[in-house]
């Protein structure tokens, strides 16, 4: 079954993150193919084109900043966490006692099952190859919008986000799996997250120290656009501005000469 796809609404989006939040890479389209759906035209799968298995944040980075349209299954994945979050695979007992995070994340095995129970996932059923390409790529109907951007940038993402709905964005953070944060809390909750890029996506993803991600769901578009539009007219702005609308102090001696100057002119 052959997707349908709002390119015009797409188009209008990246213009208007590139006006008024301005990221440094591609803003991006996000959808887990459902069953019967169809691998839309000109993506790349990384088994077949590359010969390798990628971390899905590997394949965010390559979207975002090489511009390519990504699908990535279970045989396109290299990261054992995300092939339990995106259900992939069974979460194993090894997984779930927390042998992953003991003496890495955590100080023992239990705070470490803690962690890996608060990764979200998808099940068998919610299952599904990963399609990840920049907006004006998107060869499909995304779920879930992400940007990276400093933050300042997220900052005036969260103020577009909530300009008609009012109230604040709650998300939460392990300094792990950010790949599920993006993708599946998004869509689960079905509402904006802030997301703090995890370890392996700064080691393996190579996200900059100053990168943060945003993501809204793909059914708040028109409200974020509004949002992004009524922000900035109100005043909130990138980059944002630095008041400048004051008089300096200067050095003791520096007064002095201006002093002198006054002097001279009298």
């Amino acid at each position: 079954m052959q997707q349908t796809v709002n390119t015009e609404t797409l188009v209008k989006l990246d213009e208007a993150l590139q006006k008024f939040v301005r990221p440094d890479t591609f803003p991006l389209a996000i959808r887990v193919l459902k069953k019967g759906e169809e691998l839309p035209d000109r993506v790349k799968q990384p088994h077949k084109e590359m010969g390798k298995r990628f971390s899905i944040c590997q394949g965010v980075t390559m979207a975002r900043r090489y511009g390519w349209a990504l699908a990535m299954g279970k045989e396109d994945l290299s990261c054992p966490i995300a092939k339990i979050a995106f259900g992939f695979e069974d979460e194993l007992e090894y997984y779930k006692e927390g042998s992953l995070t003991d003496g890495m994340y955590t100080k023992t095995c239990d705070l470490g099952a803690l962690t890996e129970a608060a990764v979200p996932k998808f099940s068998k059923e919610e299952s599904g190859t990963v399609l990840i390409a920049p907006l004006t790529r998107a060869a499909f109907e995304p779920e879930v919008i992400a940007v990276y951007g400093n933050s300042a940038q997220v900052m005036r993402m969260v103020a577009a986000a909530l300009y008609t709905t009012g109230g604040e964005i709650s998300s939460t953070f392990t300094a792990r799996a950010d790949c599920a944060d993006i993708v599946i809390k998004t869509m689960k909750t079905d509402k904006p997250q802030v997301v703090l890029p995890c370890y392996g996506d700064r080691v393996f993803g190579q996200t900059h120290d100053h990168e943060m991600a945003f993501t809204i769901p793909y059914s708040m578009t028109g409200e974020f656009m509004e949002g992004l539009i009524g922000t900035h007219k109100g005043g909130v702005r990138y980059p944002v501005p630095t008041f400048l609308n004051y008089e300096a102090q200067y050095p003791e001696t520096y007064e002095r000469l201006n002093d002198m100057f006054k002097g001279n002119k009298a």
